[in-house]
């Protein structure tokens, strides 16, 4: 959480999710935190792919970390990370929103 902070206190608000995404990752390397940006996953149904999800950050294989620059939270956010949980079978799920007043974030469980 604290790399979140930092990044917004560097950064500030107003730029696109992309900047802020190569901004983490580009603390994550420096602290040496494994990490994949943009993992891909795939939505089965009865064993045939019907779907694909782009997950921001899985964090040590264990974390789904998702960043948005919006107002507020939005269910239609935490769905996302919701789905993001199943599709991979992590448990933890962490949706941060970059806003005007600085970092809003929730904590999910799959």
């Amino acid at each position: 959480m604290g790399i979140l902070f930092k990044v917004y206190n560097k950064l500030g608000y107003g730029y696109q999710e992309k900047y802020y995404q190569r901004a983490l990752a580009r603390e994550f390397n420096k602290l040496n935190i494994s990490f994949k940006k943009e993992q891909g996953t795939q939505l089965k149904y009865e064993g045939k792919i019907i779907g694909r999800y782009y997950v921001d950050f899985v964090i040590d294989n264990k974390i789904v970390l998702e960043i948005k620059v919006a107002k507020e939270i939005y269910q239609k956010h935490l769905n996302q990370v919701l789905s993001y949980l199943k599709a991979t079978g992590l448990k933890l799920g962490i949706l941060a929103i970059f806003t005007k007043s600085g970092i809003c974030y929730r904590r999910l469980v799959n």
